[in-house]
């Protein structure tokens, strides 16, 4: 009954928020174009997504409400176990993007989604504050003494993982490693935070979170992490109010343009041919780097 209340609640908020400002803070009313002239906004797009892709997905809406004024991106980042859960419970959502394809599956298996594409993957990697004060070297003895945070490998009531924390368990269990970190996060976002504001002395998070992080922390890269990829699938909700511009949003992540921002903040993208080459769906070349290979490297 408690979590039912709950989910309530979170869905209740949800509704408020999504007929509010983006997450980001721009307003939801109106947009003004280089000439100056107004342009209402009248097509609201609520766009659910892993907490990993708020910095690339934050780039891509400026670059599509800038081709297509009259819509409003309004994004809900969260821990993917945690919007199926909202999703399930009734929250309005348009388009999802999960950080992995079970908890994706978990929404096509009751109908919600239709047909979903995986667009970016990512790998893990361990972070420490700058300057490494604790002289973590990896997942090895160097962490005996430090705090290490991590996202949390178990499931929810309803059986969803949280995907960083199913792939932590996975890696660790390759190496033949015992983690014992001093706290387990919902979401990666938080194991981030914690490792930049010195409350942690390391923690694994996605590369792309490293990414985000930039300069203020350190970087270590985990033997084996490569093998373990968590494929980033997306989707539009079968009971969307707008489901011809949520497509569009779809498509516009998996262009040559999105692939090349996902590139820039870490993520590989998907195998296969971009759809499409601009937020405006002009053809255009496709971005160096955009599909796949090495993610930028923190210095």
């Amino acid at each position: 009954m408690r979590k039912r209340i709950a989910a309530s609640f979170a869905v209740a908020a949800l509704l408020c928020a999504c007929g509010g400002n983006s997450p980001n803070g721009s307003s939801s009313s109106a947009n003004a174009p280089s000439d100056g002239k107004r342009v209402e906004k009248t097509v609201k797009v609520n766009v659910f997504a892993a907490a990993s892709l708020k910095e690339s997905f934050g780039e891509m809406e400026k670059k599509f409400e800038a081709a297509h004024p009259e819509t409003d991106l309004v994004f809900n980042f969260a821990g993917s176990q945690e919007l199926v859960e909202q999703i399930e419970a009734g929250a309005p959502a348009d388009v999802v993007a999960t950080a992995n394809a079970k908890t994706m599956e978990a929404l096509k298996s009751e109908g919600k989604v239709g047909e979903t594409d995986v667009f970016a993957s990512n790998t893990l990697v361990l972070i420490t504050p700058k300057g490494n004060p604790a002289k973590v070297t990896g997942l090895d003895s160097s962490l005996k003494k430090a705090k290490l945070v991590v996202c949390t490998p178990k499931a929810s009531a309803g059986g969803a993982t949280v995907p960083c924390g199913a792939a932590t368990a996975e890696l660790a269990k390759k190496l033949g490693v015992t983690l014992n970190p001093v706290s387990e996060e919902q979401k990666v976002t938080d194991v981030r935070s914690k490792v930049v504001s010195g409350e942690a002395d390391a923690g694994v998070v996605y590369r792309t979170d490293a990414v985000a992080a930039g300069k203020d922390v350190e970087t270590i890269e985990i033997p084996g992490a490569d093998k373990i990829v968590n494929d980033y699938p997306i989707g539009v909700l079968k009971d969307s109010k707008n489901a011809s511009k949520a497509k569009e949003f779809v498509d516009y992540a998996k262009s040559a343009e999105g692939r090349g921002i996902l590139a820039k903040h870490g993520f590989k993208a998907a195998k296969g041919k971009a759809s499409g080459g601009s937020a405006d769906g002009s053809g255009a070349p496709e971005t160096p780097g955009a599909t796949g290979g090495e993610a930028p490297k923190n210095k």
